[in-house]
């Protein structure tokens, strides 16, 4: 007979697996502070990859452009089979045979001197890599204040949500009482009606604040690079403790100290020097190349024979006649052998060395080095006056910031006296509204400011922060809550 669990030990197993499943739901749950947020975008961030890419592609240009001064070294070896009539390549004999033939040559330059081409390239790769370094950095930063932001944004909106939830609740209350004064004739169908809509409104409000913050978070996790169907719980700081925020800046302080970190200026500004440095290279096309070369190469025939034996074979030959005498001048005929020559032999002895300096000089290239340079001088003082511009928009940004961390505070303080105002009406008209002495239209309209107010409240707060945090960021501290 199978043993039975009683209802008791039912009851108990699967709330123990219920609550294991909450717990171990709970734990999957990733927890993300402002500090694992920039982190985790650093390190997985796709634009940084792509101005890491960029980065390393201007690096090996750095790095051929030092190799270019270098000499280099070429082999050119070249086989063939000749049919028919052709030339013997090693006695320039016309001969009708099949012959294989091999030849080539090594051959290395190295340049001299080319204008100061070389040199200056080098010069300009090393400032554009310093300009993708820069623009790298520009991107990090950009992105640790878009973290910042949107981090802002969540917990702004959280608090949002639960403004709203405590709404509801108010809106719920306030209905209940409603539906029992309207049952014992104490209000009228407009009072309840108001009731009703001012729940409604709340649960609008609840809504929207819901819908905002799940936006929020789903761009937090496309900064971070993460699956948006993650589940990660933001860890809320004590907004309340940021007591110590600074919100009086002198604006020239911050643009000076900016001038020298923000990424952007430095980005313009190196790109002005790699145009400069870009001149000077261009100038190189007017002077002449001087190359210092280098050649040995050797070659085969297949058709190349060597003498191995000659015997006489008792015949002569008459080769000449002496004038006057008449009398004829013979030669012994010798019956002769040949053999082929050698592979390594023929390749031996059909050495062969050059060296030599070339002068190339440029008398006419139809004005290509004239307009290469006035090219690069123009894209020099374009880059002269973006440079200048980027500038010009720091510092209107910079006050703009310090103009808005001081109307963050004056309209955070604003809000916080206009919130306890509307609290303490509200809480007198509530207790008026309770004993019948108040219409729903002044009760509702009261509890409408109070929401609005709590809701300014909230959103002033973390602009404060927000607003603080950007002056933060130009000044180059780190940025923490």
């Amino acid at each position: 007979m199978k043993p039975t669990l009683s209802l008791p030990v039912k009851t108990i197993l699967i709330g123990a697996i219920l609550f294991s499943s909450l717990i171990f739901k709970a734990n999957a749950q990733e927890v993300i502070t402002l500090q694992k947020a920039i982190d985790l975008t650093l390190d997985r961030n796709l634009t940084i990859k792509q101005a890491q890419f960029t980065e390393a592609l201007s690096d090996e240009d750095l790095k051929q452009s030092k190799y270019n001064q270098l000499p280099n070294l070429t082999a050119a070896p070249q086989g063939t089979f000749n049919f028919g009539r052709n030339i013997d390549p090693s006695t320039n004999q016309f001969i009708n045979q099949r012959i294989f033939a091999l030849n080539g040559n090594v051959s290395t330059q190295i340049t001299l001197f080319q204008g100061g081409q070389l040199r200056n390239q080098v010069i300009q790769n090393k400032i554009l890599l310093d300009a993708n370094k820069t623009a790298t950095s520009k991107v990090k930063n950009d992105l640790i204040l878009n973290v910042v932001t949107t981090f802002l944004n969540v917990l702004t909106n959280q608090d949002l949500v639960k403004a709203s939830q405590q709404q509801i609740d108010i809106a719920k209350l306030t209905l209940e009482r409603a539906q029992k004064n309207y049952s014992v004739g104490n209000q009228t169908l407009a009072d309840l009606s108001q009731a009703k809509a001012q729940l409604s409104t709340a649960d609008l409000n609840f809504t929207n604040a819901q819908n905002q913050l799940e936006l929020s978070v789903l761009t937090l996790k496309q900064y971070m690079e993460m699956n948006p169907a993650t589940e990660i719980v933001i860890e809320k700081p004590d907004i309340s403790k940021l007591t110590n925020l600074k919100t009086i800046y002198d604006p020239q302080d911050v643009l000076k100290t900016a001038m020298g970190i923000n990424p952007d200026v430095l980005l313009a500004e190196v790109q002005q020097k790699s145009y400069e440095q870009a001149i000077k290279v261009a100038r190189g096309n007017y002077f002449p190349s001087v190359i210092l070369f280098g050649q040995a190469g050797s070659y085969y025939s297949g058709a190349k024979n060597v003498l191995e034996s000659a015997t006489l074979n008792g015949t002569f030959n008459t080769i000449g006649i002496v004038k006057g005498t008449q009398q004829e001048v013979v030669a012994p005929n010798f019956t002769s052998t040949f053999k082929s020559n050698p592979f390594f032999t023929q390749l031996s002895d059909n050495f062969n060395q050059a060296a030599g300096i070339s002068l190339q000089i440029p008398i006419f290239n139809r004005f290509t080095a004239r307009t290469s340079v006035r090219k690069a001088k123009i894209q020099a003082e374009n880059a002269q006056v973006t440079a200048q511009l980027a500038r010009n928009n720091l510092s209107k940004v910079i006050y703009q910031a310090v103009w808005d961390v001081q109307a963050a505070e004056k309209k955070y303080q604003s809000t916080i006296q206009t919130y306890q105002a509307n609290k303490d009406a509200f809480n007198v008209i509530q207790q008026r509204y309770t004993v019948g002495l108040v219409n729903s239209l002044d009760y509702n309209t009261s509890l409408t400011n109070l929401n609005k107010s709590q809701f300014d409240m909230i959103e002033a707060q973390y602009q404060l922060v927000f607003r603080s945090k950007v002056i933060d960021y130009y000044l180059g501290n780190q940025i923490t809550l």
